[in-house]
């Protein structure tokens, strides 16, 4: 056991290395490059200066989310995907980011965000995400009991059901609101809102907190759930609560960031060949390793074709399908 901690150990510490390390050359590099030397400087003396407004008012929010959302879409990954004893399943199949991504085509084509302010966007995307949470939820309960299959299947019909109303949407609006619509969906860090950045980061940090707490009980869930009503574990408590936070983690990120893509399916993949699938080392590291990976992610998206700015769900995508695929042939 005591070889087992130290080796849990130095992955934290290797993975919180790299966190740190990307942190400091994402805040470093851009359209207005800033040295490492220069940054304590800067923090120190710099303040009312341009260098300084760049460091503290749009590239250190941007970290700051990354590491929320990647964090949080990277541990909901791990929970449901060993809740459902399922690789493929990902924060995503539930439904939530679709509930969410159309509370926000709602706002936009009906211009809310105009008469009460651009901070409905996020709002409605939450209320959209918590409206299918509680959808899937009912529907997927039967006598006290939550039916992992019928749970997915639910989440990916009510997917599939609000893709095709936002593609109505789209269809039906005029072009500046499909724009709106198609930059919200491809997912970005660009949110200057303290407010809602500090928000996001409790949620997130709290839900690793929380999850780890069921760390056992997700060992014991991945063996089946005879198994771990054997283990002692009470399966349906425990399945519950795992959903709802890992549903709410999902909708918190995606109502702030918008749709971000793989990051919940490819970091759990990855680290479970190189950390293990013991979720008492698994959950921590995912969570560091999708706040790395996302925010490494959103400086390429920012810096690769400067002075543009792609979305970062296209990096995203482009980095996790190779990881995915990678993954895959390590396994095989």
């Amino acid at each position: 056991m005591r070889n087992k901690l130290i080796y849990w150990l130095i992955w934290v510490s290797v993975l919180g290395g790299i966190l740190s390390g990307i942190s400091i050359f994402s805040l470093s590099v851009g359209s207005a490059g800033i040295p490492v030397n220069q940054i304590i400087p800067l923090i120190l003396e710099g303040k009312g200066t341009t260098e300084y407004s760049i460091l503290f008012d749009i590239r250190l929010p941007r970290i700051i989310l990354g590491f929320a959302v990647g964090g949080a879409l990277s541990l909901s990954g791990v929970i449901l995907q060993g809740m459902f004893r399922n690789p493929l399943v990902e924060p995503y199949t539930l439904g939530i980011s679709g509930g969410a991504a159309l509370g926000v085509c709602l706002n936009i084509i009906f211009h809310l965000y105009q008469t009460l302010g651009i901070s409905t966007l996020p709002i409605s995307g939450f209320l959209g995400a918590i409206l299918v949470i509680l959808l899937v939820y009912s529907l997927s309960i039967r006598k006290g009991i939550l039916k992992i299959q019928g749970l997915l299947l639910t989440g990916v019909m009510i997917s599939f059901i609000s893709s095709s109303l936002i593609m109505f949407i789209m269809a039906i609006s005029r072009t500046e609101d499909i724009h709106g619509i198609i930059f919200w969906i491809m997912g970005s860090l660009e949110e200057t809102n303290w407010l809602l950045i500090k928000l996001a980061a409790l949620i997130s940090i709290s839900g690793l907190f929380i999850s780890y707490k069921f760390s056992i009980q997700l060992n014991a869930l991945s063996l089946g759930e005879e198994e771990a009503l054997h283990l002692g574990v009470n399966v349906e408590r425990t399945k519950k609560i795992l959903f709802v936070l890992a549903s709410l983690l999902t909708g918190c990120s995606v109502s702030v960031a918008g749709i971000i893509g793989f990051v919940g399916l490819v970091v759990p993949h990855f680290l479970r060949i190189f950390a293990g699938s013991d979720h008492r080392i698994l959950l921590i590291c995912s969570f560091l390793s999708g706040a790395s990976f996302l925010i490494i992610c959103d400086t390429l998206a920012r810096t690769i074709i400067s002075p543009i700015e792609l979305p970062v769900g296209v990096i995203t995508g482009i980095l996790g399908g190779c990881l995915f695929v990678y993954a895959l042939s390590k396994r095989a």
